[in-house]
């Protein structure tokens, strides 16, 4: 919810200053309004003249603007803010606002600053991981700010894997969910729901496996929306190529490989939601023995025999209660609806979310999809081919309005 917001973005001399720009495009497009301040290094990496133009407000960065007496007040600054956030931060800045070194407009700004911060740190990881920066960092946790520590997409403490910022779209989404959770105004806002996404793997060796061609986007893109309406997202991940480390930070993923995994998770996550969505798609089988060893080509043929696996939509059909939601997927080639709506009825589902392969643009491994989504009265509302992200509006839409009749 940034939508209105007044950010005041510090910037210093850091290498991922150009980064910067990205910043202030994804903070504008949501709505917020930028303020500038630029540290004297920070203007050897960005011009202010760039800098002025994306933001259409004149960057600060002296405490005096001319010679005539006219300067810039820090204290103003501070009282005008929804929040600070100071990306790229380099080490020098870092320990300048942990003890105070007031010496440019932008520590003098921090210091007056009575909103909430955030601190993007952006230095190679051996300063990252040099007891004093962790130190520093340490201090300005206890002063009460939000530090986006590199490479995590998540708030977090840990140093694998650090050293450059964290990605624009992550910090972004920082903010976002720090004001969707205080403003309290989503409409999911207090809602936890499970969500199952991507293929399920059943090994027949060690090297070898049963597998589907789902990509896990469609899961994603709910995830996704669910969290920018202000829920909480448990979501249940299969084996997919897609990286988790930009999510929500509203979205906790359980990575599991095979569908008897998947079916343990769910057990154990979703009588603790508000509702679920199972848009994975669970292998039907698997195969009844798995071999320890890799199968050395003997004779002309090899013969696996498979065995049901465990009906994950059927179980927490059983296991849902009245003031959950559950929503299935049918994806079907042939005889379409009469499928869905057999599904939905032995499922106890609330709705399913039917598509076709013989609609293209639909399915797997695409960035688009075409949905109906059938209720359990039997109406049906089609919906023509749009992106995924647009088609998890559709799905979350329903969601909220059943979850709101319950």
């Amino acid at each position: 919810m940034l939508k209105g917001k007044k950010i005041v973005l510090g910037i210093t001399g850091s290498i991922a200053a150009y980064k910067s720009c990205l910043i202030i495009r994804q903070l504008i497009k949501a709505g917020a309004e930028v303020q500038v301040v630029i540290t004297p290094s920070g203007k050897e990496f960005i011009t202010p003249i760039t800098l002025s133009a994306l933001t259409s407000k004149p960057v600060v960065s002296e405490f005096f603007s001319q010679r005539d007496g006219t300067w810039h007040s820090h204290v103003s600054l501070g009282l005008w803010a929804d929040a600070m956030l100071i990306a790229p931060a380099t080490a020098s800045t870092i320990g300048k606002m942990a003890h105070g070194v007031a010496d440019n407009m932008l520590i003098t700004t921090y210091l007056s600053m009575k909103a909430p911060v955030f601190v993007a740190p952006a230095m190679d990881l051996d300063m990252y991981a040099h007891p004093s920066t962790q130190h520093n960092l340490e201090i300005l946790k206890s002063y009460g700010n939000h530090i986006i520590e590199p490479g995590t997409g998540f708030l977090a403490s840990h140093l694998e894997g650090k050293g450059r910022m964290e990605e624009p779209e992550q910090i972004v989404k920082v903010l976002d969910a720090y004001f969707d959770e205080a403003d309290g105004s989503g409409d999911l806002t207090g809602k936890r729901i499970m969500i199952t996404a991507g293929p399920t793997y059943e090994k027949i060796d060690p090297v070898r496996f049963i597998g589907n061609y789902s990509s896990g986007k469609m899961g994603f893109a709910l995830a996704e929306e669910i969290a920018r309406r202000g829920g909480a997202v448990e979501l249940v991940l299969g084996p997919v190529s897609l990286s988790t480390a930009n999510l929500h930070p509203r979205i906790h993923v359980t990575q599991v490989e095979s569908a008897g995994e998947m079916y343990e998770a769910c057990v154990r996550l979703f009588p603790e939601s508000d509702g679920g969505i199972l848009c994975a798609a669970v292998a039907d089988f698997t195969p009844e023995q798995r071999a320890d060893e890799k199968i050395k080509r003997k004779g002309d043929d090899l013969v696996v025999r498979l065995k049901p696996t465990r009906d994950i939509a059927a179980a927490m059909g059983q296991l849902k209660s009245d003031s959950q939601v559950l929503v299935g997927f049918a994806l079907e080639t042939n005889d379409e609806e009469v499928n869905a709506e057999r599904k939905l009825e032995k499922k106890n589902l609330d709705f399913i979310v039917l598509n076709s392969l013989r609609d293209e643009g639909a399915g797997f491994r695409t960035d688009t999809n075409k949905i109906t989504i059938i209720r359990r009265d039997r109406t049906s509302v089609p919906f023509p081919l749009k992106s995924k992200a647009d088609v998890a509006v559709d799905i979350v839409d329903e969601l909220v309005s059943q979850l709101s009749s319950k």
